[in-house]
């Protein structure tokens, strides 16, 4: 398979008896339908995103990104409780794309993301 942010290969990584693959190039990473809500789940799998997220930040300027499976156009997404992290998805074999940086921060919720979202909704 390749990138679909940089059409380097990707590679299989492996945490916790879960497979996934990654960029040998910018370091994304690559999600099979719910994987990524599995890896979420499980302390320590933040240790698979070994790139650097200024790197990844720059690919989210890519505006077609077609899905390394099934080669259908995917959608740009936002984390709703993250607001900041965008990411693609394939409505088809249901995948997701994370750039390098995006899964560590999409598992931890911090402060400022709590005072970002408490702030969110005083405003409405």
């Amino acid at each position: 398979m390749k990138c679909p942010k940089c059409n380097e290969a990707l590679e299989v990584v492996e945490y916790a008896g879960i497979k996934v693959d990654r960029c040998v190039a910018c370091k994304g990473i690559w999600f099979d339908m719910l994987e990524h809500e599995h890896l979420k789940a499980i302390e320590g799998s933040e240790s698979i995103d070994v790139g650097n997220a200024a790197t990844g930040r720059k690919f989210n300027e890519k505006e077609r990104v077609d899905c390394p499976v099934c080669h259908t156009r995917m959608i740009p997404m936002v984390d709703h409780e993250q607001p900041h992290i965008w990411y693609e998805a394939c409505p088809v074999c249901y995948g997701v794309f994370f750039d390098a940086g995006e899964f560590s921060d999409h598992k931890e919720k911090t402060v400022l993301d709590f005072f970002r979202d408490l702030f969110a909704r005083e405003r409405t």
